[in-house]
């Protein structure tokens, strides 16, 4: 009998001691947070530059002002000069299209973007390239066969009757010459295949585009935790 009691409050005494251990176990970790969308990525760079430029023209003694309120011309042409440089534009890219992009090296937009993304120029000519994809995709598809006879049919519907075709057409007729000259069904099927070779054509700038923006958004993160801190020890 004294066997059995003993028995009895040894399992017992290890019931306890296992039930005390697994109230000690931790508590299983929160599950990891989505990473933001790319339009939130987009909001968060744009929310970092505009409170770079806003603290670059402030060090300047100057302020954005919205559109409506009036500046004296001086004032308006200091304002873009501590916005965007002087000239001559430092920076210069030639797209596949034929179209060269320019753009100023120094300024409050150019300091900001050099802050965010480490190397303003590579940040520059990758943007650019990257931003014109589109645009280089569907100048190539104009080398197409089936572009050039669809290009041809809507020009003949959109020309006035027995006459060239002067200036741009209503928007209407351009729409429905664009649905029955079989162009849209054209760009439809050729735009996918085009902008996926484009992109492979400029790999190494998409990738530097994809490296330059990652290095932003992490940037970014710093700026709103500094920025953050900074309130709370003003506050306090």
């Amino acid at each position: 009998m004294r066997h059995a009691v003993r028995r009895t409050l040894l399992t017992a005494a290890a019931a306890l001691v296992l039930a005390g251990c697994a109230t000690v176990r931790p508590a299983p970790a929160p599950p990891a947070a989505a990473p933001p969308s790319r339009p939130e990525q987009d909001r968060i760079l744009k929310a970092a530059e505009h409170r770079l430029v806003v603290d670059c023209l402030t060090a300047q003694g100057l302020a954005l002002r919205p559109v409506s309120q009036a500046r004296a011309p001086a004032d308006d042409s200091r304002l873009q000069t501590a916005l965007f440089g002087k000239d001559p534009r430092e920076l210069s890219i030639t797209l596949a299209t034929g179209h060269t992009v320019t753009a100023n090296s120094d300024g409050c937009v150019a300091a900001a973007r050099a802050n965010l993304y480490g190397d303003q120029t590579r940040w520059f000519r990758a943007q650019v390239t990257v931003d014109n994809l589109r645009a280089e995709a569907q100048a190539r598809m104009k080398d197409d066969p089936a572009h050039r006879a669809a290009l041809d049919r809507w020009t003949r519907c959109a020309a006035p009757s027995g006459g060239p075709r002067t200036g741009r057409p209503d928007p209407a007729v351009a729409d429905r010459c664009t649905r029955e000259s079989g162009l849209a069904d054209v760009r439809a099927r050729l735009e996918p295949v085009e902008l996926a070779t484009v992109r492979t054509l400029r790999r190494d700038q998409v990738a530097t585009y994809e490296q330059l923006r990652a290095r932003a958004l992490l940037r970014a993160a710093e700026l709103s935790a500094h920025a953050t801190q900074k309130k709370g020890n003003d506050a306090s």
